[in-house]
């Protein structure tokens, strides 16, 4: 297969006769909510580090809500709900942007890169870095954007 070659995937494989939730019940957004018990550092590192406006917060439900370009990340402090020792999470988080390149340049010396801008055979140019809590964020542009 070449970088430019679309995989062929059937889609028919994963689709289920009987799906729980009705097809016609639209959803409208999905916004991650990381637990922390360090909220204020975490606010900190989404508007400092990636430019995220904190639009609310409460020290008293212990949440926030952060924005940036139509994107939203939400934080709250462990409850009775949630068994928390630490953060985590097995998967990452993908940022898709028009300037991966201008964005490495940006936060290219923060101490915590999992690996640096690189071009991938399945046609993205992606680097990752790591969270203050240690969850991993990915920022790529398909190299067909680039052309």
């Amino acid at each position: 297969r070449r970088i430019n070659e679309p995989l062929r995937i059937s889609k028919t494989a994963f689709k289920s006769p009987d799906s729980i939730l009705d097809p016609t019940m639209r959803l409208t957004a999905l916004s991650p909510m990381f637990t922390t018990d360090r909220l204020a550092e975490t606010i900190e590192f989404y508007t400092s580090v990636l430019g995220f406006q904190c639009i609310s917060y409460s020290k008293d439900y212990g949440w926030a809500s952060l924005e940036r370009d139509g994107l939203q990340v939400m934080l709250n402090t462990p409850n009775a709900h949630l068994p928390f020792a630490k953060p985590q999470w097995t998967g990452s988080l993908y940022f898709y942007t028009d300037k991966v390149d201008e964005i490495w340049d940006q936060v290219k010396d923060y101490p915590r890169i999992c690996y640096p801008l690189e071009t991938f055979a399945y046609g993205m140019r992606e680097f990752a870095i790591y969270h203050n809590n240690g969850y991993l964020l990915k920022f790529g542009q398909s190299i067909e954007d680039e052309a």
